[in-house]
């Protein structure tokens, strides 16, 4: 039904499987992550139910209380940055820079915000401080979800990221170039463009063509 790419680590597969746009799911050691769960973009009647849900921000394409509810279980945890705090009943909150561990994973907060692109003079589709992107540590393995985001300095200042979910759409996050210049500067092993809409994937592709140590990976993430 869904598309799945399997990374070893140094503690079993991780399972990535990719639903569409923004929304993901991991497994790992029998542990189910949601990011960003959305009705729009599956059945949740028909998911796996989740032990940890990840969500960026607020917008309804990230943010959907009805999917998070059907895929939620006794013992899940909904981790949410501040502005969604009042969205989900019994979440935890994390801001930008935190850290945490659930289910025996490190996970850290990091910023998602533009920095170019605004719906009008001086107000941005993703305002500093209210979007959170997440490290996730598999094992030996470090996956980045940006979130809706642009390539601030703080995701240029990565480093040692295996896997990473960069969004490519305008208006509302980067350029293909604008991801380029990013994985340029923290160089993830594998890139997966996601939130691409009908941006030409492409052009990403052509892009970093001639960098070694990137691999650039498209999957149905439109």
């Amino acid at each position: 039904m869904f598309e799945e790419d399997t990374i070893p680590t140094s503690h079993g597969d991780l399972t990535i499987t990719f639903v569409g746009h923004g929304t993901l799911m991991f497994t790992f050691g029998g542990t189910v992550i949601h990011v960003d769960p959305v009705s729009r973009e599956a059945d949740y009647t028909e998911m796996p139910r989740a032990d940890l849900i990840l969500v960026t921000h607020g917008h309804g394409d990230h943010l959907d209380p009805q999917a998070i509810g059907l895929v939620r279980k006794e013992g899940t945890e909904v981790i949410l940055p501040p502005e969604c705090a009042e969205a989900v009943d019994g979440a935890t909150v994390m801001a930008n820079g935190e850290v945490t561990t659930s289910h025996g994973l490190t996970i850290e907060a990091l910023p998602a915000y533009n920095v170019v692109h605004v719906r009008s003079p001086g107000v941005p589709y993703h305002p500093p401080g209210e979007g959170n992107g997440y490290i996730i540590a598999f094992g030996d393995r470090r996956v980045y979800v940006a979130g809706d985001t642009e390539n601030t300095p703080e995701m240029k200042a990565l480093r040692d990221i295996d896997v990473a979910f960069l969004p490519m759409n305008l208006p509302y996050t980067m350029t293909p170039e604008m991801v380029a210049d990013a994985a340029r500067a923290f160089r993830p092993g594998i890139l997966y463009p996601y939130h691409y809409g009908q941006t030409d994937t492409s052009e990403l592709i052509e892009l970093l063509a001639d960098e070694e140590g990137i691999e650039v990976c498209v999957r149905q993430m439109q």
